[in-house]
């Protein structure tokens, strides 16, 4: 007979700490009030609980590149939403590397220009359907484009250190 359990679970049924890429675990089917119920705990936190029907080992996996890429878009997505939200003049040269990273990403399409007074705005969509996000054209060099993407991509670090 072939069971599905599902996935392991996002915490330690021991410990309450959170379970993560590289944890070395244990999950438990336990018999609770008649039916099967899968527990997961750390390695280190291991008791073989009571009534339980079996277990296995096992480690949770390395995020791919694709997963981590997908989850740096949505940080660079919501933090231009916060940017736009805010709308704070000094911030717009960051706003305007965002949209172009987020182009780039195509999570944004670019659905045209136009020109108010002498100021050239850049008409985003969201490919979901959002915005229309107004953009100013910043015409930044090359070495300030890059400068600011690499200080976002700093800011998107969970410790703040720069990607290696």
């Amino acid at each position: 007979m072939d069971y599905q359990f599902g996935a392991h679970a996002r915490t330690c049924s021991a410990s309450g700490k959170p379970l993560g890429p590289g944890d070395r675990c244990v999950s438990a089917l336990v018999e609770q009030n008649g039916r099967l119920v899968r527990l997961d705990f750390l390695e280190a936190h291991w008791a073989e609980p009571p009534h339980t029907v079996g277990s296995w080992r096992f480690q949770i996996p390395e995020a791919t590149a694709a997963q981590l890429r997908a989850s740096e878009t949505e940080a660079l997505w919501r933090h231009f939403e916060q940017l736009t939200e805010d709308a704070n003049p000094g911030l717009e040269k960051v706003r305007y590397v965002l949209a172009l990273s987020l182009l780039q990403r195509r999570k944004l399409k670019l659905d045209g220009t136009r020109r108010e007074g002498k100021v050239d705005l850049l008409i985003f969509l969201g490919t979901r359907g959002e915005g229309p996000y107004e953009v100013q054209d910043q015409q930044l060099s090359e070495e300030e484009t890059n400068a600011l993407n690499a200080e976002l991509t700093r800011q998107m670090q969970p410790d703040g250190r720069s990607a290696a």
